[in-house]
Formats: C-alpha cells, structure tokens, sequence
C-alpha cells in the first residue's frame, strides 16, 4: 500500500512535468506579445486612445515622432548648425519622413529643435525601435519626443525580467534558508513557485491569444512577484503542517493527506479570495490596471494549483530527510518553548484590549495622514529612475522653450469637418500654432502646438479648453494628453472597482466566516493599513526616493493588493480562531490562541511576501517602485500590527458578538480559558510548529 501511495506522488510528479514540457512554447511566446505603447496602458474610452487607433489606420499606419535637440549653454555656433542640417538631411534620405525637418531655434540661442516624424516602423515596436537607434547612430545631439520615450521605456521594460527574476529567487531563497534551517527543504518550494511562474507564463499567454488581453511589462512584472509571493507562503503553511503531521502520522503520504486536509481549506478559501479580488481590475477603464487584473489571478492561482500538488508530490518522494538536520521523528515530542513573541502580543492585547485597539487605529490614523504629502502626479520625464536620453532631451527643451509646447497636441477631426475644427483650434486660449497633417480612413490629423511647456498647468488647461471648444467626433490626443487622460481615468476607476473590491471581498468573507462582524473587521482593518502605507509613501517619496510625482494608478493598485492580500491573512487567523471557538473557546482567549499558533507561520509569509514586492523597490521604474515600497510596508504593518495587535484586541472586547448573527453568536461555551490557558491550546489544528513552540524548529521569527 506505502508503495502505491510513493507511486501516486511519482505520478503527479511526471503529470507535472508534462504539462511543463506542453507550456514551454506558450510560456516562450508571452514576450512577443508584450506590448508597452501607450494605447496598452491608456484608458479603453479616452480621447487620447481613440486619436493612437486613428492614427494607426492612416497611410503609412501609426507616426513615429521624435525631437532632435542641439544644444550648447554657451549658445550654438555656425558650425553646431552646420553640423545639425547635415545630419538631419542625413536622416531624411535614410528614412521615409513625412515631411523635411525645419530648424526652430531658441530665443536665448543655445537650442535647436528639429521635429522628425515617419511612418516607416508603423505600429511595429521593433521596427520603432530600430528607427530610433539608427536616428540616434546619425544625429550627436540628444533625440528625444514620444517615440524615442517608448523606446527607451521599452528597453527598461524587456531589461525588468531576467533582474526582477533573478533578484526574486535571490529574496526568497535567503529567506527559505533561514526559515527551515535546513540545505535541502529551501529548494523545493523555490523549485515549484518557479513551475508555477512558468505555467502562468503560458496560461497568459493563452488569455491573450483567446480574450486579447494587455499583456504588459507591469503586469507581467507583478505577476512574477505574486507567484513566488503569495506560492512561496501557501508553501510555508503547508509544509509547516506536514511537518506537525510527521509527528502523529508514520506514513509521509498519510501525513501529507492530514496536512492538506487541515490547511488545504483555508489556502483555497484565501487564494480565491486574493484572485476574486485581481479579477475585480477588470471592471478598470485603464488598459493597463484592466489587463494586471487577470494575470494577477492568474499568477495567484497558478501558485495555488502547484502548491498543492506538486509540492506535496516532491516532499512526499523525498520522504522525512528533506527536513534533515532537523528530521520530526514519528512519535517524538516538541521540547517546551520560552513564551513566544506572538503569545507576549497577545498577551498584552488580552489584558488591555481598548487601550491596544485605540492606539493601534490612532497610529495607522496618523500615519495615513502622510497621503496629504504625496507628491504630484507623475510626469513622463520623472518615470524613470535613471534618466534616458529622450528624458534628457525633454528637460532641455522644457528650459530653452519656456513658452512654447514642444510636444504638440494631436487632433483627430472628420475630412468634411477639418477645415473648420483648424480654424476653431486656432480661435482656442493657449494655443500657438496649428497645421493640418495626413488625411485618410475618412479622417485628418491636425498638429496643435500650445503656448506652454510638456504637462504643465497651462497646457493641461489648454487641452481642456481645445476638447470643449471642438466637441463632440473631434478627438484631442498625444502624449500630454494621455497623461491627462491616465490621470482622469485614474480617478474614476477608483470610484468603480475600490468599493467593488470591497463588496466582493465581503461577500466572500460572509460566506466563509458564516458572520457579519468578523469580516467588517477584516476590511476596515486592510482598509486602514492601505491608507497608513500610502501615507508613508507620502513622507518618505520625496526626501528619500527623490521621486518627483506619484504613478495616477498608484492609489487603486495598492488598494487591491492590500485589500486582498491583507484579507488572505485575516482568513487564515480567523479560520484557525473559529475552529477554536467550535472547540469550545470564547471568541477572546480563541483569538489569542489563534494567534499563538498561527502567528510564527504568518510572520514568516509576510516577511517573504513583503521582501518580493520590495525587489520592485530597485526597479528602474518609478511606477514599480512606488508600488513595491506601498505593498511591501502594508504587508508588514498588517503582519506586526494589525493581525497581532488590532485584530486580536477587537475580537477580546467584542466576545461573542464578533460572529453575530451566526451560530457562534448564540453558542453556550464548553470550555473556556484565560490568557495563559489559551496560549497552550493547540491540537490538531495548529497550523505550524511555531505555534508548538519547538526549540529546535520553530519558525525563528515566533520567538
């Protein structure tokens, strides 16, 4: 019989390899439909999005635009200019442009601005990028302008995956290492979640093949980070009960079928959960936040699926010795333990439960007040850690033309419409210059340069007034307008998917916790750490970071991750709390005990979970960045404060009200337990030898 059960674990371990083997060209294929234009990260409905399909539809497809700028802060001499129409001629007889490039001086003389535009590469970004390069081969000034920006976000994007990877793997594997305590047991967790990253690599791709979703760097960047995240805990809960599950059980198999059946709930509850909560994105106008929210899930639940079957497959094979030096010998004891640090929180929470809840939410209050010092909203020049060359071009030019755009407006009007949508651009407040470009496809462009520099104030108003002075079937776009647009968007998917997050995740909790008051426990407790991370961001971005603006999605994609990540957490505290309660425990001394048993496991998951999304801290986008650093500290507050301290101290001042209107309610207790009694229940439940306080293998943040 052992043996037919070490088969079946030789049997899921070739099924897996199988599917791995069938994965690889589509995993393969996900990078060439990685697609990082503006129209992928633009709102589905803006003026900017429809003015980037029109444009691709016109003779030659989609204009690549760059700005070649010469500059000398002595002031340009004859040669300078000699030297600039030679190879700007240079680069119109290598390549189709729409026009011969004119020189616009700078009033003060130390700047000339040449305006490129072909429609040679099309909408295909390697084509674009091709361009770019060989412009830049040609020209010794800087080459800047929106196409030079893609490219150059482009290559910062295809260099994020082979760092963010490998940096990843590095995190985790330091801190498996030091979790186990063991040269072998740190591997094959890492081996899956790497599995796992390979097979929601494929499953993308087949999401994008079947249903077009956006497939972007950012997203595909995250989902890595979730996969070893949110895998590499499912993993500690679960080999944190197999290994109590050695102790009572002879047989690996017969242990591994306890642990599963003792964990496996509440690991599924809590990753469908988290993916219910990605999936919410969905309901985004934002390309970008739309297409992160399925491959999220996906990366979640891929991480699920392998945790829980591959996984037990290899440590069942491997047998007890995986855990050498520190083997759990069938039948042996755990040694007494020192009080813990989780039981010492406790403690504290048990025997000053109002003082500890009202100061815990005056913190999280204070710190939340740091949103008001977040800066701006982000400009494309401020996007990047290290500045490219387009960004550099762009900042000289924002100085030596003080008053005038150098990133002109992009105006989409029907052929029967455009002579009049030209001569009421030209009535418009701030605008300086407008032209009349390509026609095709039933369709004109008009170029519109406004009297003020890139993304400020003026040219914001300037946009505003050209969209309400031409109406209605006439399309304001171009780079600056899709900032603006991100912004707007921005604005309004937080007012769509926050409280449909919150909604769902409610629902959700309802239904597992069979209570009222416990959930909206659990999401004013998210809710409340979203806003103290944020806060934090917004006193450490500036002075620290040097970060001159905040990303428009930051607020939405925080909350979703916090929100559904923090709840993963509550689910598996609460769950073990409710199991104490239907033992007989008081809603208070059960959620102490909850959090004695449970508390070293989930230290350890939110540390690991916190150090991945802190890899995107390093990241040379500040987009990334700023979204690693806010999820990276929620965690930790949710971790250190609010599942020890906040939660804990509720549920002792709530009683029996915590699961009203449930059974629980209502439910005479049969046995009942203070502080200390609560602190030494365990049982089969405990979900971690850092609940049994072993000496030897504790979890080492438990104590």
């Amino acid at each position: 019989m052992d043996g037919r059960k070490r088969a079946a674990g030789w049997g899921v371990l070739a099924l897996w390899v199988i599917v791995l083997a069938l994965a690889a060209p589509l995993a393969s294929g996900l990078g060439e439909v990685q697609r990082d234009r503006a129209v992928d990260y633009l709102p589905a409905s803006a003026d900017s999005t429809q003015v980037a399909k029109i444009a691709e539809q016109m003779p030659g497809g989609d204009s690549t635009d760059l700005v070649l700028v010469y500059h000398r802060e002595g002031g340009l001499t004859a040669g300078d200019r000699a030297t600039a129409a030679r190879e700007v001629a240079a680069v119109a007889a290598g390549h189709p442009l729409t026009s011969m490039p004119r020189p616009v001086p700078s009033q003060d003389g130390t700047t000339l601005l040449y305006a490129v535009s072909s429609t040679g590469p099309g909408t295909d970004e390697v084509a674009r990028d091709v361009f770019v390069r060989e412009v830049r081969e040609k020209v010794s000034g800087w080459v800047g302008g929106p196409g030079a920006l893609a490219t150059d976000a482009s290559e910062v994007y295809g260099s994020l995956d082979g760092p963010l990877l490998y940096t990843t793997v590095a995190v985790v594997a330091v801190l498996l290492i030091v979790i186990y305590r063991s040269p072998f047991l740190w591997l094959v967790p890492l081996v899956v979640a790497g599995a796992a990253d390979y097979l929601s690599m494929a499953v993308t791709y087949v999401l994008h093949q079947g249903f077009d979703i956006s497939v972007s760097g950012q997203s595909t960047g995250v989902m890595t980070i979730l996969v070893f995240g949110a895998g590499t805990d499912y993993a500690l809960l679960l080999v944190s009960r197999y290994r109590e599950e050695l102790r009572r059980v002879e047989r690996p198999y017969d242990a591994m079928a306890a642990a599963l059946r003792g964990c496996g709930p509440a690991v599924l509850a809590s990753s469908g959960t988290v993916a219910l909560g990605m999936l919410c994105l969905l309901a985004a106008d934002m390309n970008s936040s739309r297409g992160m929210g399925p491959t999220a899930a996906v990366g979640v639940l891929c991480a699920l699926v392998a945790m829980l079957t591959l996984l037990p497959a290899l440590l069942v094979v491997l047998g007890r010795r995986v855990f050498w030096p520190l083997v759990p010998a069938y039948g042996s004891q755990v040694k007494a333990a020192r009080r813990s640090l989780f039981t010492a929180m406790g403690s504290t929470a048990g025997r000053r439960p109002l003082p500890v809840l009202f100061a815990g939410a005056a913190a999280l209050a204070a710190l939340a007040l740091g949103v008001l010092n977040l800066p701006g909203t982000l400009k494309q020049e401020d996007s990047f850690s290290t500045a490219p060359e387009a960004v550099t071009a762009m900042k000289t030019l924002a100085t030596a033309y003080p008053q005038m755009g150098t990133q002109p407006v992009t105006v989409a009007a029907r052929d029967a419409d455009a002579a009049s949508v030209v001569e009421r651009a030209r009535g418009t407040e701030g605008v300086a210059r407008v032209e009349r470009g390509r026609s095709g496809g039933g369709w004109s462009e008009i170029s519109v340069v406004v009297a003020h520099p890139p993304q400020s104030a003026g040219e914001t108003a300037a946009i505003r007034e050209l969209r309400s002075v031409l109406g209605e079937g006439v399309y304001v776009g171009g780079p600056s307008a899709e900032q603006l647009d991100m912004a707007d968007t921005s604005a309004r998917d937080r007012k769509v998917v926050v409280p449909l997050v919150l909604v769902v995740v409610l629902i959700v909790l309802i239904v597992l916790l069979r209570s009222l008051v416990a959930p909206l426990i659990l999401i004013a407790a998210v809710v409340a750490v979203w806003g103290a991370a944020l806060g934090i961001g917004g006193l450490v971005f500036g002075w620290l970071f040097g970060f001159e603006g905040t990303d428009p999605g930051l607020a939405l994609l925080s909350f979703v991750f916090l929100v559904a990540l923090g709840v993963d957490y509550g689910i598996f505290v609460m769950h073990r709390m409710r199991e104490e309660c239907l033992g007989g425990l008081e809603p208070g001394p059960a959620a102490l005990a909850a959090l004695r048993t449970t508390g070293g496991v989930i230290a350890s998951a939110g540390l690991v979970l916190a150090a991945t999304f802190a890899v995107l801290v390093n990241m040379p986008m500040v987009q990334l960045a700023e979204l690693g650093f806010v999820i990276a500290v929620g965690v930790l507050l949710d971790t250190f404060l609010v599942r020890t301290y906040l939660v804990t101290s509720a549920s002792v001042v709530l009683g029996r009200r915590v699961w009203w209107p449930g059974a629980l309610a209502k439910t005479p207790a049969v046995r009942d337990g203070d502080v200390g009694g609560a602190g030494d229940s365990g049982g089969a439940g405990d979900s971690g030898d850092s609940g049994d306080g072993s000496e030897a293998e504790r979890l080492p943040v438990g104590v």
